[in-house]
């Protein structure tokens, strides 16, 4: 292979070449990958190569060792380890740190990227001693590009998400804190390499934590960052900022002497700098000062309800700046771009998102503040200072106690209200949002008579006015909706009266296909969330609003013929989408009264599964709307599995779509759940389907908690049939209950406990399946259940899920074994132990604790018998 000729054919225009080029690249790594790691970095290093095939070289190394999925980097991480012999690596590594070198700074960028890659499989396992050493160096003695490229190097390293480096880089911190801080500090002239050196101490400062708990080297670290912020730079004093906020959130407990000495009032110039990113960073200051404050009351208060003594320091730092910080923040409130998007972070954002944060942990202190300001500015002339003043009254609404919110919204509402007309839609959709924020928070001091329907009158035409109103009209709405739902059941809430003209308005709004998309995408929402809400006397409304629904989903078919460009494509979608989730809602709220219609549902969501194109997002939705459909009809479904299951079947096997795949699987077990032992004929192809998924290397791990559960859903559903399926389901728990979490990262953590959520719903459903019929089957399995318990109880990775889907398999398996063939293992202390944990866990939900209740008694029972078998 001619690496130059090759590398120079994956920056080629014509995507033919590019892939041929590309899978010529996969082809030589899977064949002799020390070779071809090796020359991709005499590649990198060749200062006589041009720019661009330097950068190819870097970027095909950066994609020989990294991958999304964790068990495929895992593989490519291998694949160095034992694939490439000790001398090659040396030169590889030799290369990549003389590209560091390299006065081309996208060779050195691409070479700190390839180091950091190598770093993270040898820093673990100590087989790369010399590098942090030789990064130091370089920073020390070398050029000002070497010393660049060896900080940002650092910065790569210590950014990993790995969690064996990020353990490992600890022992490495001397090393580390001397690299950035020589680099940071304001003697260094060079403001690049400075710059390199913050944002490379900004990402190491989790690791210094046995530095910063040394005072003289705390306060030097202090005293170069602090300096950072005044460099006259903006990226340096931008990357001193952030290092200021990661250091609140880290260090909290160390931060009262430099607060008063200089963090107060340097934060206060930050937030005045007229540059917009050094503001803003500065603002985040004091949004990470709240956070962490309202963590900490948060652990005390949970500590102190647990009979602790041992809390956490608090300083009341937001408190005490208050006066001070809230000022300055309301004032930047008036900095609006006119010309934002939605999605745009600017410095008036910065200062609403703070203020919020301001008012939920100092509450009520900051009230008069606040409300002198929205007297003086509410009726300025300019428009900047009017929606400052109604931002700030919404901000307020969460934090100080409702009792002293109460008067002020009453006394604010027909303002806000009022509001909505003004002459600039930048403060009408901010009156909308404080609304919002009102609804959502202080609903109870809006008076169903006299203020909510002008409310809902306000919101509505809001909505219609201007698409840029719709985003803040629609979550209002929706908050008002949730609020004044009432009971679940009721006959009436206080929506009632304006259900009707709600629905009508809504229809009116998203009925022109003509427009504005986004507004009638969150019209649409807005209509799930009255239909949710709606109280029983609305429901004919609801079921009339089915026809209207469903008819416009039906003339949705033809337009997929009129498709001629990708925004075409993408616009009905999204109008299918809408329409789909709105018959969603209808069908949850409706439940069995959705019969009638039952037939002409699935017809139309048949048309459109078939006339959709793949890789579209649709049937994603038109799944949940029939799994919806099947919770409602339960064995009157059946009618429909014929039609439908070839879809179903199709999505369980499309490996291209993950997502399409997993709402399939939960499709699985909706229907098997309605159908009960009507399922049973259709069981062995989604057996079937279900375990070819799990043997698929890229998307079966990724699938399989929600697949386990399918199997316990599966078997619950057709009872003592699903002896057909319990040694090959068996084989499978087994296998995934060998998985532990410290084989991979902790974000698998999240993963880990949901896996094992599924292998104990599933052993649930075949203990409550093999009940009904010969319980015996389930003899061999038994001792391997009580293992996967006993692995739970050992384990603190759990959560509270995990363990009432243990406490019901532990009853469930004592019950199904009522003479006690297993009583000694129910005798085991752990068992015991564990229920006694369930139970005297404060946070858990009754229905956990009921769950254990339950169990417990079960157990008793079992040990009120002779004693049987034992664990081995």
């Amino acid at each position: 292979m001619n690496v130059h000729s090759v590398l120079e054919s994956t920056l080629s225009a014509d995507s033919s070449t590019r892939q041929n080029a590309e899978q010529q690249l996969l082809q030589a790594a899977e064949v002799d990958f020390s070779r071809y790691v090796t020359a991709l970095a005499q590649e990198l290093a060749n200062e006589d190569a041009q720019p661009h095939i330097r950068s190819a070289a870097g970027i095909a190394l950066k994609n020989s060792f990294s991958a999304r999925e964790y068990t495929r980097l895992r593989d490519l991480q291998q694949r160095w380890r034992e694939r490439v012999a000790t001398d090659t690596k040396a030169e590889v590594k030799g290369l990549a740190l003389k590209t560091l070198a390299s006065k081309d700074s996208r060779a050195g960028q691409s070479a700190a990227q390839f180091v950091a890659s190598i770093a993270a499989i040898e820093i673990p396992r100590n087989e790369w001693p010399e590098l942090m050493p030789a990064l130091v160096t370089n920073v020390g003695e070398g050029a000002d590009h070497l010393k660049q490229a060896s900080l940002v190097t650092i910065g790569y390293i210590c950014e990993s998400e790995e969690s064996e480096l990020r353990d490992s880089l600890v022992q490495h911190s001397n090393a580390i804190l001397t690299a950035v801080v020589q680099g940071a500090r304001k003697e260094e002239a060079n403001l690049d390499v400075r710059y390199a050196a913050i944002v490379a101490l900004s990402d190491s400062l989790e690791f210094v934590r046995t530095n910063f708990e040394n005072e003289g080297e705390r306060n030097y670290i202090m005293q170069v960052i602090c300096e950072a912020t005044q460099s006259g730079d903006t990226r340096i004093e931008s990357g001193a900022y952030g290092c200021l906020n990661r250091i609140m959130a880290l260090y909290y407990d160390k931060m009262r002497f430099y607060m008063e000495k200089a963090l107060f009032g340097l934060t206060i110039l930050g937030m005045k700098n007229q540059e917009e990113d050094v503001a803003k960073l500065a603002i985040e200051f004091w949004c990470t000062v709240c956070e962490e404050e309202i963590a900490i009351e948060d652990d005390n208060a949970m500590t102190q309800a647990e009979g602790g003594t041992e809390l956490r320091q608090y300083f009341n730092f937001s408190r005490v700046a208050a006066r001070e910080v809230v000022p300055v923040l309301l004032e930047l409130l008036a900095k609006q771009d006119e010309d934002a998007a939605d999605e745009d972070y600017n410095i008036a954002r910065a200062a609403y998102q703070c203020l919020q944060l301001f008012a939920q942990t100092v509450g009520g202190d900051l009230i008069q503040v606040v409300l002198g300001f929205v007297e003086q500015n509410l009726r300025s002339t300019d428009w900047h200072w009017r929606d400052a003043a109604v931002s700030a009254f919404g901000a307020i609404m969460e934090g100080p106690d409702e009792k002293t919110l109460d008067p002020l919204v009453k006394q604010a509402l027909p303002v806000l209200i009022q509001m909505m007309d003004d002459s600039v839609v930048q403060v009408k959709d901010s009156a909308a949002y404080a609304l919002g924020r009102i609804c959502e928070n202080v609903s109870e001091s809006i008076h169903p008579q006299t203020q909510l329907p002008s409310l809902v009158r306000a919101l509505f035409t809001g909505l219609s006015n201007n698409p840029k109103m719709a985003s803040s009209c629609c979550w209002a709405l929706m908050n008002l909706a949730d609020r004044f739902a009432g009971e679940p059941g009721s006959h009436a809430n206080p929506l009632s009266a304006h259900f009707q003209d709600s629905v009508t308005h809504i229809l009116g709004v998203t009925e022109s296909p003509e427009g504005d998309n986004q507004l009638r995408m969150a019209a649409y929402e807005v209509l799930n969330a009255f239909v949710t809400n709606s109280a029983n006397e609305s429901l004919p409304v609801v079921a009339e609003l089915s026809g209207i629904v469903l008819q416009r989903l039906e003339n949705t078919i033809p337009m997929q013929q009129q498709i001629v460009s990708v925004e075409d494509r993408i616009t009905l979608e999204e109008i299918q989408t809408s329409l789909t989730s709105a018959l969603l809602a209808i069908i949850q709220r409706l439940d069995r009264e959705i019969k009638p219609q039952a037939d002409r549902i699935m017809h139309i969501l048949l048309r459109i599964l078939n006339a959709v194109g793949p890789k579209s997002s649709v049937p994603d939705t038109v799944f949940a709307a029939v799994g919806a459909l099947a919770n409602a009809l339960e064995e009157d479904f059946a009618t429909y599995m014929e039609p439908f299951v070839p879809f179903l079947y199709n999505a369980l096997g499309n490996q291209d779509e993950p997502s399409l795949c997993s709402m399939a699987i939960g499709l699985v077990s909706d229907i098997t759940r309605s159908l009960g032992e009507i399922a049973q004929p259709y069981c062995d192809a989604f057996m079937n389907n279900l375990l070819s998924i799990l043997s698929n290397t890229s998307h079966g791990s990724q699938l399989r908690p929600a697949i386990l559960q399918c199997f316990g859903d599966m078997a619950q559903a057709i009872g003592p049939h699903f002896e057909t399926y319990l040694s090959v389901v068996a084989a499978v728990l087994n296998q995934s209950s060998s998985m532990l979490l410290h084989d991979g990262a902790f974000e698998m953590f999240d993963y880990f406990i949901s896996l094992r959520e599924g292998i104990l719903d599933a052993w649930d459903g075949a203990i409550l399946a093999m009940k009904q019929g010969n319980a015996q089957t389930l003899a061999p399995h038994v001792e391997s259940i009580f293992k996967f318990l006993q692995l739970v109880s050992q384990d603190q990775n759990r959560s509270e899920g995990l363990l009432r889907a243990a406490m019901g398999v532990i009853g469930d398996l004592a019950d199904t074994f009522p003479r006690g063939e297993y009583a000694g293992l129910f005798r085991s202390e752990w068992i015991t132990q564990l229920i006694k944990d369930v139970k005297s866990t404060q946070e858990f939900s009754v229905q956990t604790k009921e769950t254990a209740r339950w169990a417990r008694e079960q157990v008793k029972r079992q040990m009120s018998k002779p004693p049987g078998a034992q664990l081995s």
